[in-house]
């Protein structure tokens, strides 16, 4: 068996986006926010990613406090302690954040891009004031409550409902599959009231909030998942996000987490890949490295060659995001090629190191079970097929 591979990289030889020389794409701002996300990750993320993954828990509250410390929590947003870094820095730091393991990544995206997203675009400036700072720190954990456990691709059938008491709001209903709800502090919740969607700001601690985290995952194991419950929770009028209104609003809020995603899955990829390359240099069968066999080097190819499509797909879309002119439909195609090839990577990857790919002392089987969750979440491939589909067509296949 060969060194154990989910440490700090040193063999530059190997590293598998040097190919078209992508780093010349980047601006020299750009460059260095990606390798202080780099150095974090290899430092604090990859010596232990492992054992959380075996374990099914992380030092959420921890990492959050240093990711905002280096002010990657809502690091695209402005203004109440955010970074106001461009939407291509925020995808770059996405992309070696999943490399360590992609429930690191939704922990940062989860927190930055839906449910401090959510209160900055569509909350009032009293919300914006009491919630963003401690947020973009990461002394408040938050989380975004819109999937159900009957509605997930269809949340126009949300269940929840928000009811007028007098002037106070009343929420029943549940939410599931909610990153970071066993630890949040704070939960943007999507409930249905008579005058349709409305998003709420709900603290964990008011009375009647339940949540309860989901165990026996075989997936993302390193992220905290769980299950809200709302039981006749009584919330003030100023809990309602009046910026809010109808379903357009979640929406939204998931095409700024699905652009994470793009880059993100990259990022799964590429350390899936440079895992083989190394291996592949290093282990040998019949007399030699394995990475002579043309089987093995036309794996490596292949892959090598989604992984940049990939890549300037993603920079593509950074770029369009950074002047204001990113589609809906057009996240939609980011996320269903680069979730899609990443995990076709994971796997091939996975067949380079044999017997061992299954291990946990590689990270290739971590990253194809982490995968398949974000193959699902924020919409499937399905989804995003039909949002291409209906763009291409002008015509809706949804029922």
């Amino acid at each position: 068996m060969t060194a154990r591979t989910d440490q700090p990289r040193t063999n530059r030889r190997s590293y598998p986006l040097e190919l078209l020389d992508l780093d010349a794409t980047l601006a020299e701002e750009e460059r260095q926010i990606r390798d202080v996300v780099r150095q974090l990750v290899d430092t604090r993320v990859r010596p232990h990613v492992a054992g959380w993954y075996e374990a099914g828990e992380a030092p959420v509250r921890e990492l959050a406090v240093e990711f905002g410390r280096l002010g990657l929590l809502g690091m695209h947003l402005t203004g109440y302690g955010c970074a106001g870094a461009s939407a291509l820095a925020y995808g770059l730091a996405c992309l070696e954040l999943e490399a360590g393991d992609s429930g690191v990544r939704s922990l940062a995206s989860v927190q930055g891009s839906l449910a401090m997203y959510a209160i900055w675009r569509y909350g009032s400036e009293e919300q914006k004031r009491r919630w963003l700072p401690p947020m973009a720190a990461g002394e408040t954990i938050g989380c975004f409550g819109l999937t159900e456990p009957d509605h997930g691709s269809d949340p126009a059938s949300m269940a929840t409902r928000a009811r007028r008491d007098g002037t106070d709001w009343v929420l029943t209903g549940g939410k599931m599959w909610i990153t970071n709800a066993p630890v949040a502090d704070v939960a943007v919740i999507w409930a249905r009231t008579d005058d349709g969607v409305r998003g709420f700001v709900v603290p964990m601690s008011t009375p009647g909030v339940a949540a309860r985290e989901i165990r026996r995952k075989m997936s993302l194991r390193a992220s905290s998942t769980g299950e809200i419950v709302l039981d006749e929770v009584r919330l003030p009028a100023d809990a309602r996000l009046p910026e809010a209104v109808g379903l357009k609003a979640p929406l939204n809020c998931l095409t700024q987490a699905r652009y994470g995603i793009v880059w993100g899955a990259l990022g799964a990829a590429r350390d899936c890949l440079h895992t083989a390359l190394d291996y592949a240099t290093t282990r040998e069968q019949f007399g030699r490295p394995i990475a002579g066999f043309q089987l093995t080097q036309a794996k490596l190819a292949d892959m090598a060659v989604e992984l940049q499509k990939g890549y300037l797909l993603a920079l593509h879309l950074g770029r369009l995001a950074d002047v204001g002119t990113l589609r809906p439909e057009q996240v939609s195609v980011g996320k269903l090629n680069n979730v899609r090839e990443a995990l076709a990577i994971a796997r091939q990857c996975r067949t380079i190191l044999g017997a061992n790919g299954v291990s946990g002392e590689y990270p290739v089987l971590r990253h194809a079970n982490n995968l398949e969750s974000v193959l699902t979440y924020e919409g499937t491939s399905e989804i995003h097929q039909l949002v291409i589909g209906a763009r291409l067509t002008g015509l809706s296949a949804f029922a």
